[in-house]
């Protein structure tokens, strides 16, 4: 088995504590394990005011969840392509007396060894290169660490950020060799991370039954399907992004080979909100455009109907760069379709 020493050993320890918290309802903040010295720092803390707002400490990145999709339909985006969110990512987290209070005890507990403990005291007291926790530019900046990304904490690229805590002066940049640390852009994706987005079955007509060579129409309605937005924000460093995800199209997937969509593609728009028409009386003659014609029946069966809801990605921020977009994303679900025979009377 591979050794971990180091950082690494510490930040093995972080992760795990961060699948812990894991395990408890869901927040509007994210906590992410130090540079994985251990528990949770008592800095970062939250509060709930019961509209899913919370306000922290230091660094930890509140969620404006109020313009998020909501109700027990919602779902998860997965994107279109390979990108995703950042498993980890560096923000401040301590001031100096914190930072002292989360050290002193794991080096007293002796529990890393000697020599490592002797390294960090030279880094973080004895002036090499920093002095006693940089107490004296208390007020002036922060200590900054790794966090790991809400829902992320299993995931290989949570380990990393392997970065050793490290200062950041009010108003300077953080060093420009650690890629990981936070900014407006990398806050939009944290924000994507949390949107959740409606899902309905599309309405179907004839609903429920539809018979074999029978035009079925589809729509969905533009009650339901909104653009929805999430903002990330770090008080202490006056960085923001607000992420919103705008329904574009629907893609239907008959789930048989023996059937025919409107249009041929399967992907029907979305224009003001809506997609798709309503069936209405005296359209029976007309081609739907959305729909779906099954060839063959399903038997005793039923077909699993996909529908997969596309949404484009923007996102705006305190860097003040305008609007900029990020990979889009989906989120489908199935439903029974019954095809039944067209019956005829022999006389």
């Amino acid at each position: 088995m591979r050794r971990v020493g180091g950082w690494g050993r510490w930040l093995a320890l972080g992760a795990l504590v961060a699948i812990c918290f894991s395990g408890f309802p869901s927040t509007a903040i994210a906590y992410g394990p130090g540079s994985g010295e251990g528990d949770q720092p008592p800095g970062p803390g939250g509060n709930s005011d019961g509209k899913g707002n919370i306000s922290a400490t230091v660094g930890a990145v509140v969620y404006d969840l109020s313009k998020n999709g909501s109700g027990t339909s919602v779902g998860t985006l997965t994107s279109t392509t390979t990108w995703t969110p950042p498993a980890c990512y560096y923000a401040p987290k301590y001031n100096p007396d914190e930072l002292q209070a989360y050290l002193e005890p794991i080096w007293e507990a002796g529990s890393t060894g000697y020599e490592w403990d002797a390294e960090q005291r030279d880094r973080y007291v004895n002036g090499h290169p920093y002095k006693d926790f940089n107490k004296d530019k208390a007020g002036k900046g922060y200590w900054w660490d790794s966090y790991v990304t809400h829902g992320r904490e299993g995931d290989p690229g949570a380990l990393d950020c392997t970065k050793p805590i490290f200062w950041v002066d009010t108003g300077d940049n953080p060093p420009a060799d650690i890629p990981e640390a936070v900014t407006p852009e990398i806050l939009a994706q944290l924000a994507y991370n949390e949107i959740r987005v409606p899902s309905k079955d599309v309405s179907l007509a004839p609903a429920g039954t539809t018979k074999v060579n029978l035009p079925t129409w589809a729509w969905l309605d533009q009650a339901t399907f909104r653009p929805v937005s999430v903002t990330a924000r770090i008080d202490a460093l006056g960085m923001w992004a607000t992420t919103t995800a705008t329904p574009v199209s629907l893609k239907i997937e008959p789930g048989t080979s023996d059937a025919v969509t409107y249009p041929a593609s399967g992907v029907c728009e979305f224009d003001n909100g809506s997609v798709g028409e309503k069936y209405t009386a005296g359209d029976a003659d007309k081609t739907p455009p959305c729909g779906v014609k099954y060839l063959r029946s399903s038997g005793n069966g039923s077909y699993q109907l996909k529908a997969t809801i596309t949404w484009n990605i923007s996102w705006t921020g305190s860097d003040g760069g305008g609007t900029h977009d990020l990979a889009p994303g989906s989120f489908g679900r199935s439903q029974d379709v019954i095809v039944q025979e067209i019956q005829s009377v022999n006389r």
